[in-house]
């Protein structure tokens, strides 16, 4: 979520929007069937954010990764 704002000095997003835009990506996560995937990563990493640095966690989608695979570019 952060790569977005990433080395901005302002954050563009009220705390009600933001906290709407963790709803909608907490949706897909969701949808995706990962949220048990994305708090076990964050349970066992060492990484943490900090400045200038966001930390990625990995979504295994399955099947549901071709998607967004494009065959022919």
């Amino acid at each position: 979520m952060m790569w977005k704002y990433l080395e901005q000095l302002s954050f563009p997003l009220s705390e009600p929007e933001y906290l709407e835009h963790l709803d909608q990506v907490a949706e897909y996560l969701a949808g995706w069937g990962a949220i048990e995937q994305v708090e076990s990563y964050i349970q066992k990493t060492r990484e943490r954010p900090r400045q200038g640095k966001a930390v990625s966690i990995p979504i295994d989608l399955g099947d549901r990764a071709s998607e967004w695979l494009l065959e022919d570019f």
